[in-house]
C-alpha cells in the first residue's frame, strides 16, 4: 500500500473470495468494474463504522442527498413514462375516431346495427314476439275477440242478450198470468172468487170496474198499466241492448274494449321497457362474467391466491413460505394458521417465523381476528402474525395496512393486482417486527428508533393509496391531482423503505461479523 496524496489512496488487492470474483467477473469493462468495487468496499467501510458506532453523519446526509436526487430522476422517468403509456391505451380506447370505444358504440347505433337487429327481431314483422304475442291474444281467432264479437253464437253479447230476453219473457209471463181470469191461482182469479163468497152477486157497476181493471191489464189497450209497464220493459231491454253494443261509443261495452285497449297498450309499453332493461342488465353480467374468465386468478379461491403471491415474495427475499392451512400445528387438533414463512439465514432474524392467516369471511371483525392470529402465532411457533382480510368481507372503515403489537393485519383484493401492495407493505413490516423482536447481545444492539419511524411512515403513507385509487375513477377531471398524490406518495414510500432496509441490512450485517 503506498500513499499517492493526502486525498487519493491506492490499493492492490488480491480477491480469494468465490462470490465476490462472480459478481466483478459480470462487468466486462473494466472501468465499471473498479467502480462497482469502489462502491462496495464504500459501502463496506461504512457499514463497519456503523458496527463501531462511528459512522459519518455528514457523510451519510450528502450520500443520501445523493441517492435522493438519482431517485428523483428515475421517479421522474417513470413518471413520463407512465404518462405515455397512459395516454396511449386511452387513446386507444377512446380516440373519437378510430379508438375501440367509438367503434363498438358505433356498431351498436349505426343503421342495422346490433341494437336495431335485436329490436326489429323483438317487435317489426309478423314473425317477431311482440306480433306473434298480440295475435295470440288480441287477433281475429283470440279468446277475447270471439267473446267480443256480436256474430258469435258463443259470444259476450249474444249470451247477454239470450239471458235479458229469456228473464224479460218470464217475467212478462208471470206478470200476465196473476192478471188472467184463466188461471185459477191466479190473483185476479182469486179477488174475483173472494169477491163473490162476501158480497155474491155482483152489481153491474162492480162489473163495469172490474172491466176497467181488466182493461188496465190488457195488452189491447195502449194506455193500460200492463201496456205501459211492457213497453217501460221494452225500453229498459233496448238501453241495456244499447250498453252491450259496440257501434255507439258511449256504450258501456265500447267503453270497457277502449279501457282494455289502453291497458294492453300500456302494458305493452311497460313488457317492452322491461325487456330493455333485461338485455342491459344481461349485458352488464355478461361483460362481468368475460372480464372475471380473462382474470388469471378468477376460479382460484382466497386463500390459495394469497399464499401463492406470498411464496413469490418470499423466493424473491430468499425467504421459505410453507402451506400449512391442511396440517395440525403445535396444539392438539389445531390447524389455525394457513401458512408460514421462515426468514432465510442471511436475514437479519434467521430462523425467525412469521405466521399468516387467510380470511374471506364477513363475521370476522378487528377484535375475532386478533384473537385468531394470537392463537395461529402459538399453534405455529411463529414470532410474528400477518392477517389478511378479503376486501369483499373486510370490516368497514378497516385501514389497508394496520398494526396492533407483534400483529400486522391488511385488506387485500385477490382480484386486483394493484392490491398486491398492500400485501407486500404488511409482509416487509412483518419481517422488520421479527428483526426488531430478536434478541441481540450487547456488541450487537442496533438503533429502531429509524425502524420504528419507517413502520410507521409506510402504514401512514399507504393510506394515500386509497386516496389515489378514489381519485383515478374520476381521471378526467382529476389527473393532475392523481399524479401530483402518486409522486408524494411513491417519494415517502420509498424513501422509508429504504430505511428500513439499510436498517435492518446493518442489523444483518452486525449480527454476521
Amino acid at each position: 500500500m503506498e500513499s499517492v496524496t493526502t486525498a487519493d489512496l491506492i490499493l492492490e488487492l488480491n480477491i480469494t473470495d468465490s462470490e465476490v470474483i462472480a459478481e466483478l467477473e459480470q462487468f466486462a469493462d473494466a472501468t465499471e468494474r473498479d467502480e462497482f468495487a469502489m462502491k462496495a468496499l464504500k459501502i463496506g467501510v461504512l457499514a463497519l463504522k456503523q458496527a463501531r458506532g462511528q459512522i459519518d453523519a455528514d457523510m451519510v446526509r450528502r450520500e443520501g442527498e445523493r441517492l435522493m436526487v438519482d431517485l428523483k430522476g428515475r421517479l421522474d422517468q417513470h413518471e413520463q413514462l407512465l404518462n405515455e403509456r397512459m395516454g396511449s391505451v386511452l387513446k386507444e380506447y377512446f380516440d373519437p375516431k378510430d379508438g375501440r370505444f367509438s367503434e363498438r358504440v358505433q356498431k351498436l347505433l349505426e343503421e342495422d346495427g346490433d341494437i336495431e337487429q335485436a329490436l326489429k327481431k323483438q317487435i317489426v314483422g309478423d314473425d317477431s314476439t311482440l306480433s306473434k304475442t298480440l295475435s295470440s291474444h288480441f287477433g281475429e281467432d283470440s279468446r277475447l275477440m270471439k267473446l267480443l264479437n256480436p256474430d258469435q253464437k258463443e259470444g259476450l253479447l249474444s249470451l247477454m242478450r239470450e239471458t235479458f230476453d229469456e228473464q224479460l219473457d218470464s217475467q212478462k209471463r208471470q206478470v200476465l198470468s196473476q192478471f188472467s181470469l184463466d188461471e185459477e191461482n191466479s190473483a185476479l182469479s182469486r179477488l174475483v172468487k173472494e169477491l163473490k163468497d162476501n158480497h155474491g152477486q155482483l152489481s153491474e157497476d162492480l162489473e163495469g170496474k172490474i172491466d176497467e181493471v181488466v182493461k188496465e191489464f190488457s195488452l189491447d189497450e195502449e194506455n193500460s198499466a200492463l201496456s205501459r209497464l211492457v213497453k217501460n220493459v221494452d225500453e229498459a231491454q233496448k238501453t241495456i241492448t244499447k250498453e252491450f253494443s259496440l257501434d255507439d261509443e258511449k256504450s258501456s261495452l265500447a267503453r270497457l274494449q277502449k279501457t282494455l285497449t289502453e291497458t294492453l297498450s300500456q302494458q305493452q309499453e311497460a313488457n317492452q321497457k322491461f325487456q330493455e332493461e333485461v338485455k342491459e342488465a344481461l349485458a352488464a353480467m355478461k361483460a362481468r362474467k368475460e372480464e372475471a374468465a380473462r382474470s388469471t386468478r378468477h376460479g382460484i379461491s382466497f386463500e390459495e391466491t394469497l399464499f401463492e403471491v406470498i411464496q413469490k415474495e418470499s423466493q424473491r427475499q430468499g425467504d421459505i413460505a410453507t402451506h400449512t392451512g391442511n396440517t395440525t400445528g403445535l396444539i392438539r387438533n389445531n390447524k389455525k394458521g394457513d401458512a408460514v414463512v421462515e426468514l432465510s439465514p442471511e436475514s437479519a432474524a434467521p430462523g425467525e417465523k412469521i405466521v399468516i392467516e387467510a380470511k374471506e369471511d364477513r363475521s370476522y371483525d378487528l377484535k375475532t381476528s386478533r384473537d385468531e392470529i394470537a392463537e395461529a402465532r402459538s399453534n405455529r411457533g411463529a414470532q410474528i402474525g400477518l392477517f389478511v382480510f378479503s376486501k369483499k368481507t373486510a370490516p368497514a372503515g378497516l385501514e389497508p395496512v394496520v398494526r396492533y403489537g407483534d400483529d400486522v393485519f391488511v385488506v387485500w383484493d385477490s382480484e386486483d393486482e394493484q392490491s398486491d401492495l398492500y400485501l407486500k407493505v404488511g409482509y416487509t413490516l412483518a419481517k422488520a417486527l421479527c428483526v426488531k423482536g430478536t434478541a441481540l447481545t450487547a456488541d450487537q444492539q442496533a438503533d429502531f428508533e429509524a425502524i420504528d419511524k419507517a413502520i410507521n411512515e409506510i402504514i401512514k403513507q399507504t393510506d394515500g393509496l386509497t386516496e389515489v385509487e378514489t381519485s383515478a375513477t374520476t381521471i378526467k377531471k382529476a389527473s393532475e391531482k392523481i399524479l401530483k398524490r402518486v409522486d408524494i406518495v411513491r417519494t415517502k414510500l420509498m424513501r422509508e423503505a429504504d430505511t428500513l432496509r439499510e436498517n435492518t441490512d446493518a442489523l444483518r450485517d452486525a449480527m454476521g461479523e
